[in-house]
């Protein structure tokens, strides 16, 4: 799977997500994958919250899968091979929806895309943290990198 890039942000705060959340529902074609890449405690789950305008939202870890309004949300984390995504059923989860985030699922987009309908956009959205710039900053900025999918 290739990626072209889209979009950059550049020491990004938490403070700053619902304005990266605004352009890149501007960005997106819907409806779209959105694939959440980052190490653990990247901000992967907490963008989805900003995403989704609902701070109760958890990180599906451990139900893999699921839905808030026109949304769902996985994490591809614990799972192992392409057929554990089969399993899944995901075309029953994506009805009427406009958005589907899934964490660590690079890993799977070829299979997944094939669970999707020919209409759905996959992205790539890359999550990294920066080193704290100085000792006064209570937490450190992010890099997000926003690219679009295609095989070839």
């Amino acid at each position: 799977m290739n990626k072209k890039l889209i979009r950059e942000w550049k020491k990004v705060f938490k403070s700053d997500l619902p304005y990266i959340v605004y352009e890149l529902k501007d960005l997106a074609k819907v409806p779209a994958l959105i694939i959440l890449e980052g190490d653990l405690g990247a901000g992967k789950t907490t963008f989805t919250q900003i995403f989704v305008g609902d701070k109760e939202i958890l990180s599906p870890t451990y139900s893999i899968i699921s839905e808030n309004r026109n949304i769902v949300h996985a994490d591809f984390y614990r799972l192992e091979k392409n057929e554990d995504v089969l399993q899944l059923e995901i075309p029953l989860y994506i009805d009427d929806k406009q958005f589907f985030f899934i964490e660590w699922g690079m890993k799977f987009a070829a299979r997944v895309l094939r669970e999707l309908p020919e209409n759905w956009t996959p992205y790539l959205l890359e999550i990294k943290v920066n080193p704290k710039a100085s000792d006064m900053e209570e937490e450190a900025t992010r890099d997000f990198s926003f690219y679009t999918l295609h095989d070839d």
